[in-house]
């Protein structure tokens, strides 16, 4: 690690956790803030992340790029360059300044590293509820955080965006993320077992419907996040969204924009 890279903050989010090195104090200030509730105190890192932050965007015009090669994790965008090495726990990144790049690199570095061991960024918001987490997923405009932000008061808000689900001893847990939508906020740092996958969709009453294992499948793999063609990890994920649907019940939500539809979901 670069020994000039003297300020360092950790943050874990579903029990990985990162160590990033930055030259820039106020770097890591804006990070412990944009990243409350997920800062690590422990100095125990899964990655640490080396941080070049630039005056300009370090490949202007460049389209987001995910690519797997003899190991090495190259992710690319228009504001910043990254390279992971997995088995070395190493990633450099250089990236334009603030914490919008470095949250897109940290979500796509968590994706990978799922993807490898069983689990799944998905577009989804998610609750705890009664010791059992919900997940709600849908396209943009399907709802996501109109159902969070109506959630009762015994509710506790996983993400209204970007659902983190893992596999821990053989089973499906959904975790908080920092990975907030429209609600601007980040959810609890908690986890629970997955208890129902509900794909949502408004209309004018509320109901739950059971769907069709193909057609759920459909609408998981539309819905989760990974940029990579990788041939190995991909075949991984769609065994993990396979392996998913055969362990918990997967429903239709239909709902009205009403607090009531939480009568629904216990």
């Amino acid at each position: 690690m670069n020994t000039a890279a003297h300020h360092q903050i950790g943050i874990e989010v579903g029990g990985l956790p990162v160590l990033v090195h930055t030259q820039d104090q106020k770097f890591c200030d804006q990070l412990a803030k944009y990243y409350a509730g997920f800062v690590s105190h422990s100095g125990v890192a899964r990655f640490h992340f080396e941080v070049e932050q630039l005056a300009q965007a370090p490949d202007p015009g460049a389209e987001i790029s995910v690519e797997v090669r003899d190991g090495i994790w190259s992710v690319r965008r228009a504001d910043f360059t990254a390279e992971c090495n997995p088995s070395a726990g190493s990633a450099k990144i250089r990236q334009s300044a603030g914490t919008h790049s470095f949250d897109s690199v940290l979500r796509i570095i968590h994706t990978l590293a799922l993807a490898d061991e069983g689990g799944f960024l998905l577009h989804a918001a998610s609750a705890l509820r009664n010791g059992r987490a919900f997940i709600f997923s849908g396209v943009s405009g399907a709802g996501k955080t109109t159902l969070a932000r109506m959630a009762p008061s015994d509710a506790t808000i996983l993400t209204d965006e970007v659902s983190y689900v893992r596999r821990l001893d053989g089973k499906f847990e959904a975790c908080g993320t920092p990975f907030a939508g429209e609600l601007a906020r980040a959810g609890a740092n908690t986890s629970a077992p997955v208890d129902t996958l509900l794909f949502l969709q408004q209309g004018p009453e509320n109901r739950i419907e059971e769907m069709n294992k193909q057609e759920a499948l459909q609408r998981l793999l539309r819905n989760i996040l990974f940029f990579a063609a990788d041939p190995g990890l991909v075949s991984k994920l769609f065994e993990t969204a396979h392996k998913f649907l055969e362990s918990i019940p997967v429903r239709r939500l239909t709902f009205q924009p009403e607090p009531d539809v939480w009568s629904l979901i216990q």
